[in-house]
């Protein structure tokens, strides 16, 4: 096979052309495996429960309106006062800030929720500056190592878990996943499966940079 390089053709091997095309395939399906071991591990976790007793309950934030919680982000809030009032754990930590334009914050929205339903403020912690999971995971990490906690059970729904697991351990932080079972996304094939790809996605980026969407 001859290419043309500049104003001089060479001949490339039959031999090395075979070399590369072997290389591209075993790349492609080195992908294909990472990816279908990444999903299994996803829905692994989602499909567990591990809550035990913790120093907390952590609950993601997800989005609001005007200081009430979204469906998504009320299904977590239920789970984790349910988790609370069956004491699993003495405190109860909120996370999430506010997009341009928001009165109030994730944070501030899930705080007032879980107190109209019975959670003494008293034992709300409050993480109210993130907005991503990574920086929630830290900013929780900080606002636990303050009060002397060490341990949690985290609260978000099923195909995020794993991810959050990661970056809570990654943060220092003694965790365990109970996911939440009345998820919008849960009750919705196509947005579930729309969930698992953004996780791969998402995972990814954290193990390849450290950072995450």
């Amino acid at each position: 096979m001859l290419v043309r390089l500049g104003r001089e053709v060479q001949e490339v091997s039959r031999p090395l052309i075979g070399e590369l095309g072997r290389l591209v395939a075993f790349g492609g399906l080195g992908t294909v495996l990472a990816l279908a071991y990444t999903t299994s591990r996803i829905l692994d976790q989602a499909g567990r429960d591990d809550r035990r007793p913790a120093d907390a309950v952590v609950v993601m934030g997800a989005a609001q309106y005007d200081g009430v919680p979204s469906p998504l982000y009320r299904a977590r809030l239920d789970h984790a006062i349910e988790l609370v009032r069956d004491g699993v754990a003495p405190h109860l930590v909120v996370t999430g800030g506010k997009a341009t334009g928001d009165r109030t914050t994730e944070a501030d929205a899930g705080r007032s929720y879980a107190m109209a339903h019975g959670i003494s403020p008293d034992v709300i912690l409050v993480e109210r500056e993130s907005r991503t999971t990574l920086q929630s995971i830290r900013g929780v990490a900080g606002v636990m190592h303050d009060a002397g906690l060490t341990s949690a059970v985290l609260v978000s729904d099923p195909t995020h878990m794993l991810r959050v697991l990661r970056m809570a351990s990654d943060a220092g932080i003694t965790a365990w996943g109970s996911p939440t079972r009345t998820s919008p996304l849960e009750r919705d094939t196509v947005a579930r499966a729309d969930a698992v790809v953004h996780e791969l996605g998402a995972l990814g980026i954290y193990f390849l940079s450290g950072d995450s969407p």
